[in-house]
């Protein structure tokens, strides 16, 4: 008997048991935070993900139409981090499914032993006939986040209906066994509590085999949010790992998969029914396919664009134009640069002039300057062919949708206190493959 209570008390202690929360008993840990949404498997689920550091044995959120009248009942893992303090942090989920379109939900989430304050988001409206409007960066950290507040402004009047956050969150999420990942989290809660906060990985979410962003983040399918797709209004939008061609210790299989997939995907929304209906496809991921930044090797190694190094294969390029995707949005640099209709380093549809009308190949966006602590990046001189416009400032990207012909993106600049400085318009009668005759 002395040695079962002994070796109780050790897994206690080493946190390989939590005392199970009951009525009354002390839950030290059980507060929720780090609080964020997500689209689920149609545009009109969300599922609620937040942190609590003791088992509360119950993941609950209550939610409704002005009064929370309503419950789900969600699920929760063990998420020990990697470090040397082994940390450990209980990370909940909550489907709220078929919500009605167009409509203002209040809820929190939590359990008897704590609940989160109240937060409301908006459901987008059904069907594709509807303007999105998308938040678009890559690169904030905890620290010199220059561009978080414009955005948590703009998100708290209304003017989005999502974010895309481009691969690297808080320089890092496994800093100081994890601590800076739950700073990060805390402090996008403001925007991320309210609107759907749709991600992919970047580079400096590696560590531990990404099990961090593995962990913290609620995308949508089965691979755990390395890669996933959408709809939302008269969008298809994709989400790819650049990573998988970087950090080849954690899976060669893990690329093959990806391409697979996305072939798959990509012959699935092409078809003329799904194409009529969303005829957008806006394809994100981490490291760009080009950029012109003078600070960097990546601008001159090609793996996601032209396949694995010395092998060639599962390069991502030829299915942008075999599929007719539109927009091709990246981070990684810390600037902004656009380039004109581009495909294989060679610029399409004869001139350089905006707006791009029914364009000869993809676009591409590299909006990774939305602050951190490795400062901006400069550029090469002078800019290649290719690149139309770009920036070093701190800034983020809009995203409007007006329609299924109309795209248009525009570049704030948070230095210049929410200034645009660039701005184009996508204009297609046809979404269809591209012919490069």
């Amino acid at each position: 008997m002395k040695s079962f209570i002994f070796i109780l008390l050790l897994k206690l202690s080493l946190g390989e048991i939590t005392p199970r929360a009951s009525p009354g008993y002390d839950c030290e840990y059980c507060q929720p935070e780090q609080i964020h949404i997500s689209f689920g498997s149609k545009s009109n689920d969300i599922v609620v993900t937040w942190t609590t550091f003791n088992n509360t044995h119950e993941s609950r959120v209550q939610y409704g139409e002005g009064t929370m009248d309503m419950e789900a009942v969600g699920t929760r893992t063990l998420f020990t981090d990697g470090g040397k303090q082994r940390r450990k942090m209980w990370i909940h989920r909550t489907l709220l499914p078929d919500l009605k379109y167009d409509t203002r939900y209040v809820y929190h989430a939590g359990s008897v032993f704590g609940w989160s304050e109240q937060f409301s988001f908006k459901t987008v409206p059904a069907g594709e006939d509807w303007v999105v409007r998308a938040a678009i960066y890559g690169d904030m950290g905890n620290k010199n986040a220059h561009s978080l507040s414009y955005l948590q402004d703009e998100a708290q009047r209304g003017h989005f209906d999502m974010i895309l956050h481009v691969g690297d969150f808080a320089y890092d999420m496994d800093t100081d066994d994890a601590l800076v990942g739950d700073e990060f989290m805390r402090q996008i809660q403001p925007l991320a509590a309210i609107l759907p906060y749709m991600t992919c990985p970047g580079n400096h979410e590696a560590k531990y085999n990404f099990s961090n962003y593995r962990n913290r983040f609620s995308m949508p399918g089965p691979y755990e949010s390395m890669f996933y797709s959408f709809d939302v209004g008269p969008i298809h939008f994709i989400s790819i790992s650049t990573e998988f061609y970087y950090f080849l210790e954690f899976g060669f299989k893990m690329v093959a998969n990806q391409f697979q997939w996305l072939q798959e995907d990509l012959m699935e929304a092409t078809k003329p029914e799904n194409r009529a209906r969303r005829p957008w496809i806006v394809l994100f991921g981490h490291r760009p396919m080009y950029c012109s930044n003078s600070d960097d090797i990546d601008c001159s190694v090609e793996y996601t664009r032209k396949g694995l190094p010395f092998l060639g294969l599962y390069g991502v390029e030829p299915l942008l134009r075999r599929f007719g995707v539109d927009a091709a949005l990246w981070a990684h640099e810390h600037s902004y640069e656009r380039s004109w209709p581009l495909y294989d380093l060679r610029v399409y549809n004869g001139s350089l002039r905006e707006p791009y009308r029914d364009p000869r190949a993809p676009v591409h966006v590299v909006t990774g300057s939305a602050g951190c602590q490795e400062d901006t990046d400069t550029f090469t001189s002078p800019p290649p062919a290719w690149s139309a416009f770009r920036c070093s400032d701190y800034g983020y990207t809009r995203l409007h949708a007006h329609n299924r012909t109309h795209l248009h993106f525009e570049q704030v600049d948070v230095d210049l206190k929410g200034q645009v400085i660039d701005s184009f318009w996508i204009v297609k009668d046809h979404h269809r493959p591209y012919d490069l005759s």
